[in-house]
């Protein structure tokens, strides 16, 4: 993670030594849909932050850079799609995306006329996760299997907590002076992961026949709360991968570059 952060740092950094930068922070919330909430946006929402850097390329297009955290997390019982299974996650995470934006109306920083505009965006990220219970990873206890063929007949690898995913959205700009600027934004991401949630394929032991002193007795219940299943009954949905947002607010400082002196000790060290 300090890598991720350093990393990001250096880009940021090294952008601002280019013209037609801003950089700024982001708050807002962040929520995820997924096994447990497959269709309803907004719900268990979290406080997110971050940072971020944007290249005003020209008045329609301009390139971000942004570096977003957050917590999401899911309950069966808060959500209401299968409140019997009563599987439920919290899971920190960490977006850094690249993505292009388009203004619908041209742009400028500081103009009196093209002050504003509504704005769509895409790109690529890159998101650190790791879902836990009662602070436990739950990658650990193979809730699905992973790792553990003899139960299932087959070996399920561990998934990653490292995840490509595709943000895309929509806001509006404003600038509120030559130097000044905000933005109201709503993303979704389309991660390329179906375990966001720990949860997408069957369970893989018959937790009906567990008694109290079986080896696998305590740390079943990360995959079978109610140890009311059998190996290979359904215990979430393979075929959709999960989703998660990040929606809130930007505020941007401009910064003029035409005097790059203090830009030149970074140019030595990292051009």
């Amino acid at each position: 993670m300090k890598n991720i952060l350093l990393l990001t740092g250096i880009i940021l950094f090294g952008l601002s030594c280019q013209a037609q930068l801003e950089a700024g922070v982001f708050g807002g919330g962040t929520f995820y849909m997924g096994d447990i909430n497959p269709s309803t946006p907004f719900m268990q929402t979290n406080v997110a932050y971050g940072v971020l850097a944007r290249y005003n390329i020209n008045p329609r297009w301009a390139g971000r850079v942004n570096l977003y955290q957050g917590v999401i997390t899911g309950d069966d019982k808060i959500a209401g799609f299968l409140p019997d299974r009563s599987l439920d996650f919290k899971s920190g995470i960490t977006e850094l995306a690249g993505v292009m934006e388009f203004h619908f109306l041209p742009y400028y920083n500081g103009s009196l006329k093209n002050y504003w505009t509504p704005y769509i965006f895409a790109g690529a990220a890159l998101l650190y996760q790791r879902p836990q219970r009662d602070e436990r990873d739950l990658r650990d206890f193979g809730t699905e299997g992973q790792q553990l063929a003899t139960y299932i007949n087959e070996v399920r690898k561990e998934y990653s907590y490292f995840v490509l995913s595709i943000p895309f959205g929509v806001g509006v700009k404003y600038s509120f002076s030559e130097k000044i600027a905000a933005t109201v934004e709503w993303g979704m991401r389309k991660a390329y992961s179906d375990y966001l949630d720990d949860i997408s394929t069957t369970y893989y032991i018959d937790a009906r026949n567990l008694e109290p002193g079986d080896p696998d007795y305590n740390t079943i219940v990360y995959s079978d709360p109610n140890l009311d299943h059998d190996a290979l009954m359904q215990r979430g949905n393979s075929k959709t991968n999960d989703w998660y947002s990040f929606a809130g607010i930007t505020l941007t400082y401009y910064i003029d570059m035409t005097n790059r002196n203090k830009c030149s000790s970074f140019q030595e060290k990292y051009q």
